[in-house]
């Protein structure tokens, strides 16, 4: 009898980046030990999923500034708000689904009512994981949206998550960030005026015939579909959006205005409830500002376990979809 294999870390947890595709293997955790080397206050702490946070980069570069908490996302927050108290910089990392659902009342408690300068990175951001809904963490955003003093940050690609690590860094306050792990794909290096700015939105593709503001992988879709569509003679702004809370208002309500009367989505890896399109439409709302407005993000259900390609599909958030609904929108 032949014996399994054993799975490797990319079978468990699948890549967003597509064949071919440039891509830098874990940004976050070499940006870490970057900042590091310049900020012995910083340190890392992890439940039991340092290697698939890749935080265990930094764990290797600095043994003596880790610690390994166990399976307990409670204790993790409570050892990082105390770590913060005494001047240090904790990265605690998890699962989003873990930190969103077992520690949130640790996070707000130890966390966000005290205003402590911890940094919670979490990986398996909405649709990034194959395993299902106890993996997947699709409403994530709304459940840290209500909660007061917590910084909430969704990058799109590698070049992204390297910058916003050092402005984790010098933002004093909590920061809830989605994390793109593994091989995480190049993005934004084409644009060569781009740089991560916590609260700030960036326009990154200008075009007259529809509007789409975007955060973490759907950016790098909206690209793509800004792409295609050129070739379809349909030009679309893309906005990058990496901050949900503080949402950039004035760049928001300004790129709306605009485009108006032509249609406006929000595209997001996360649940069209709570999440960044239902706080653009609120925004619009209560400013007076109409728009054709859509929302391009994940059905409010459990989503199905399989193939990340199919799933993306399925639900909506492929580039191949972008593209339809943009179409039909004009057509």
């Amino acid at each position: 009898m032949t014996a399994k294999k054993k799975l490797k870390t990319s079978a468990m947890i699948a890549s967003i980046a597509a064949e071919g595709q440039p891509t830098t293997m874990a940004p976050f955790g070499h940006a870490l030990v970057e900042a590091a080397a310049l900020n012995d206050r910083i340190v890392g702490m992890s439940a039991d999923l340092a290697k698939y946070t890749d935080l265990h980069i930094f764990g290797n570069e600095y043994p003596g500034r880790f610690y390994q908490m166990g399976m307990a996302e409670q204790l993790l927050m409570s050892a990082g708000a105390g770590m913060a108290r005494e001047g240090f910089i904790p990265f605690v990392t998890t699962y989003g689904v873990f930190a969103s659902r077992r520690a949130y009342d640790f996070i707000a408690m130890a966390i966000a009512e005290e205003k402590l300068n911890v940094k919670i990175v979490c990986a398996l951001p909405g649709l990034t994981t194959g395993y299902g809904p106890s993996h997947q963490a699709t409403e994530d955003v709304a459940i840290f949206r209500g909660m007061p003093n917590l910084t909430i940050i969704d990058p799109c690609d590698a070049i992204d998550i390297q910058q916003s690590v050092q402005a984790m860094v010098d933002h004093d306050g909590p920061v809830y960030m989605r994390l793109l792990r593994g091989k995480v794909p190049n993005v934004l290096d084409r644009f060569d005026d781009y740089r991560f700015e916590i609260g700030k939105a960036k326009r990154l593709i200008e075009g007259g015939d529809a509007l789409i503001i975007s955060s973490g992988l759907m950016t790098m879709r909206a690209i793509e579909a800004a792409d295609e569509l050129m070739e379809a003679g349909v030009a679309v702004t893309v906005v990058h959006c990496p901050t949900i809370k503080p949402l950039d208002e004035e760049t928001i309500l300004s790129e709306v205005r605009c485009h108006e009367g032509k249609p406006v989505f929000v595209a997001e890896n996360h649940s069209v409830i709570g999440g960044l399109g239902e706080s653009v439409a609120s925004l619009l709302m209560r400013n007076g500002v109409s728009a054709k407005f859509q929302q391009i993000g994940l059905p409010d259900e459990f989503l199905d376990a399989g193939a990340l390609p199919t799933l993306h599909d399925r639900y909506g958030i492929s580039t191949r979809e972008v593209v339809k609904k943009v179409k039909s929108s004009i057509s």
